[in-house]
């Protein structure tokens, strides 16, 4: 009898196992030779916990808020595009298993359902991921996302130029026939369908300069919605937000997928709280794997963590069941992390519990 999985990486093995090989490649992939995307967990082990004991711990809370939406665990959905490529539900799946676990799933532009269709069946808050692939498109995406009840935008910084992954090319990688992308297709769109993202057929057609600094005022002029900054590296780029009434940072290296040999996100995470110092809401993503990550993340001044791989894991071993246990594994692992570090619900995690490198013991490359 072969038992559910136990924790992602079990959720990990058998979806590799589940999916063909350029499809398992193609979520996997990170950029050129996968340094950072290995170096995000990595960097994560690296952290150790400095539990906390005698506390009444007996009663715990794991709700938390983002833009002032509530969440029932500090982990949301990150938004990865072409949810098909592990599930035929895809994104309607991904948002059912939001929904039925009490948090946030974030939409790319690149989902295979609309995000109309997505809203459709979302129980739970939904955020708008924005690729910038010109003013018209950007202009019809926020409006639509504002009339179907999106409850931010989420504007991805760190894909100035296409980023193929060494894998995909290996592999002539090409988006499924039959999966289209969603937003840019029928009525709603009304501008066609385009390319210009790692999801589409042809990662050059199309591919239109990213918004800058100084245009952030007019994205901004489309919508009274919040604004979020996916992609952020640096304290510098961190003050520029925060100068430009951003509302949230997203600290993602976007999984390592990118530009490779750079700090992972936990590593630049410290920076950043440091140089927003409070005046917007901070999220991270790029390698949570336990709910240890979680807590790591947290006690670095992250309000809440993102998935992104695993969600696809979730949707290629059971559908909308299995990323609700994926999310489900994850809330069992942080409540028992909380405990042993003497909190009784997530504001109350801070620097204390973690150890950086060099600051304690003496362990190195466990």
């Amino acid at each position: 009898m072969r038992l559910d999985p136990i924790n992602l990486f079990d959720f990990e093995a058998r979806a590799k196992q589940a999916l063909p090989k350029h499809i398992w490649d193609f979520i996997e992939a990170g950029a050129f030779d996968e340094i950072t995307t290995r170096r995000n967990r990595a960097a994560l082990e690296a952290i150790a916990l400095r539990p906390r004991f005698l506390v009444n711990v007996w009663e715990r809370d794991l709700s938390t808020t983002v833009l002032g939406q509530k969440i029932s665990l500090p982990v949301m959905l990150a938004p990865a595009g072409s949810h098909c490529v592990a599930h035929p539900e895809g994104e309607l799946a991904t948002a059912r298993a939001a929904g039925a676990a009490g948090t946030m799933m974030w939409l790319s532009t690149s989902s295979n359902y609309s995000m109309e269709d997505v809203a459709g069946v979302a129980t739970g808050p939904l955020v708008f991921q924005l690729y910038h692939r010109g003013y018209d498109l950007t202009e019809m995406l926020v409006r639509r996302a504002e009339e179907a009840g999106y409850v931010a935008i989420c504007l991805t910084a760190d894909t100035p130029v296409p980023g193929p992954k060494e894998r995909d090319i290996r592999n002539r990688y090409r988006r499924p026939q039959g999966l289209e992308l969603g937003n840019f297709v029928g009525e709603p769109a009304m501008l066609g369908l385009v390319s210009g993202t790692d999801e589409a057929s042809n990662w050059d057609a199309h591919y239109t300069p990213p918004l800058t600094w100084s245009e952030l005022e007019w994205l901004r002029s489309l919508t009274s919605l919040p604004l979020v900054i996916k992609g952020i590296r640096t304290a510098e780029d961190a003050r520029l937000c925060v100068e430009n009434g951003v509302n949230g940072i997203l600290v993602s290296n976007h999984g390592g997928r990118q530009i490779d040999g750079t700090l992972s996100s936990i590593e630049t995470l410290p920076e950043i709280v440091e140089a927003v110092k409070g005046r917007a809401e901070i999220y991270m993503d790029s390698g949570i794997r336990r709910g240890t990550d979680v807590l790591r993340a947290l006690a670095l001044g992250a309000r809440a963590v993102l998935i992104g791989r695993p969600l696809f894991w979730g949707l290629a071993v059971d559908g909308e069941a299995g990323v609700r246990m994926v999310l489900e594994l994850l809330r069992q692992e942080l409540d028992r992390a909380i405990a042993y570090c003497g909190a009784t619900n997530v504001a109350s995690v801070n620097r204390s519990l973690v150890a950086l490198p060099g600051e304690a013991g003496w362990v190195r490359n466990a």
